[in-house]
């Protein structure tokens, strides 16, 4: 009787994983990731894998595998993908976001694409490899991660710092955000992650004299607080082209049939639909204020205040961000680092992106792979720090009607279920070829 294929199952395993609760709250009072930690174990043991699973903390879980490949000369490839998501409000949702509902030709919930798609694609993909008796030609090792979703402390960073060997021989590893398709002025383009923005997460504190809300407090720490935020969030940052950025502004003026640096930058942008979002945020250096906190009585001036901002620097340029977030602050405002981690930037050439291109094109030779920059942050940050040469590559061709930068974190998350097996189809073809 012939077996399940890749192809078959990516589908039920992504809707699998999405009714497996992991939302990651912040503050580590969720789930957590043992219970989805525990069914991939049994989903890779199932075919002949002994996978371990490493707690950082309890519940939070990830876990860790190696594939042995026929030639061991070989530098070993990571694939990675992470089991937690962000929370999701099922009163705004169409479908309960733990659903995993198969509808509309689409599997619906929290991590349809951030990024349980990925974990259902790698998943698919090596139990069908091997119980056909496929090995790879160089080791591969697979994480599925807890703690992306707040910066990784309780998954990639602790394992990279406690368990690092683990990752011995890695050289080079593929993960979010990357191989996803967008169609610009007709022309379908595979955006290969090459690059990713820095976080710095920032906690600002003002303090000043406390007392009763009818008298003059020249030194309120709410005030000043506020101004410095407001400072802050409409701040409008230089324009910095990084090489990523420049590559991606330089093919989508390609396929749109006008020059570039002629065009300028927001010219272009108006016209590549809905990824813009994600794009222009990778032309400067960005802070958001998301979070306050002070008082706790209207009558009553509080001593201190507080907030939250959320910062992303481009590849090269976290002294410059620093340094101008600093000059809006003011004296009386106290910066420190809730979290702070490197951007990563690689270049666009190399075997593992000739793989990368050749099994995208293989699935789909009308389209075109240009490199891109990510506005947010992954897991690469940690794996970059034992000298892995980190890309994203979850490949995705997509509807081109779809809203996918507005599917991470968005309402009704969702991925179609053709994406998912054109996925499988290309990480497999990309296996064979790297």
């Amino acid at each position: 009787m012939t077996s399940i294929t890749a192809k078959q199952e990516v589908a039920s395993l992504a809707s699998d994983l999405i009714r497996i609760d992991t939302t990651n709250t912040g503050d580590d009072s969720g789930p957590g990731e043992r219970v989805a930690a525990e069914r991939v174990c049994e989903l890779l043991a199932e075919v002949g894998l002994e996978p371990v699973i490493l707690e950082s903390r309890k519940n939070r879980a990830s876990v860790v595998t190696r594939i042995e490949g026929t030639d061991p000369t070989r530098p070993a490839l990571l694939i990675h993908g992470h089991l937690d998501v962000v929370p999701a409000d099922p009163e705004d949702w169409q479908v309960h976001p733990l659903s995993g509902e198969l509808s509309g030709g689409c599997v619906w919930g929290r991590g349809a694409v951030d990024m349980k798609d990925m974990d259902a694609m790698m998943l698919a993909v090596v139990r069908q490899r091997l119980r056909e008796g496929r090995k790879p030609a160089r080791d591969i090792v697979l994480a599925f991660l807890a703690d992306e979703e707040a910066g990784g402390t309780y998954g990639a960073e602790w394992l990279v710092e406690h368990h690092a060997g683990l990752f011995d021989g890695v050289t080079e590893a593929i993960g979010e955000v990357g191989g996803f398709s967008t169609v610009i002025g007709g022309q379908r383009l595979y955006l290969l992650q090459t690059a990713e923005k820095g976080m710095a997460w920032m906690r600002l504190t003002t303090r000043g004299t406390a007392g009763h809300g009818s008298m003059l407090h020249p030194d309120n720490a709410v005030t000043e607080l506020a101004e410095a935020i407001t400072r802050i969030g409409r701040h409008e940052w230089p324009v910095r082209l990084t090489p990523a950025v420049t590559a991606f502004l330089e093919a989508a003026c390609e396929a749109l049939g006008v020059s570039f640096p002629s065009n300028e930058p927001a010219t272009v942008l108006a016209k590549i639909g809905p990824i813009a979002r994600m794009v222009g945020a990778t032309l400067t250096n960005t802070a958001n204020p998301t979070m306050l906190s002070a008082g706790y009585k209207v009558n009553v001036v509080p001593q201190a205040a507080s907030a939250h901002v959320d910062g992303r620097f481009l590849p090269g340029l976290e002294d410059e961000f620093l340094a101008e977030i600093d000059g809006l602050l003011g004296s009386g405002v106290h910066r420190e680092f809730v979290k702070n981690a490197v951007a990563v930037e690689t270049t666009f050439d190399g075997a593992l992106v000739e793989a990368m291109t050749a099994a995208l094109l293989g699935a789909d030779p009308e389209g075109k792979v240009v490199p891109y920059c990510l506005s947010g942050g992954t897991d690469a940050k940690w794996f970059s720090k034992l000298g892995i040469r980190c890309f994203g590559f979850t490949p995705l061709r997509l509807p081109h009607d779809l809203d996918f930068a507005g599917m991470f974190h968005g309402v009704d998350e969702r991925v179609p279920v053709t994406a998912l097996e054109f996925g499988t189809e290309v990480l497999d073809r990309f296996i064979d070829l790297c």
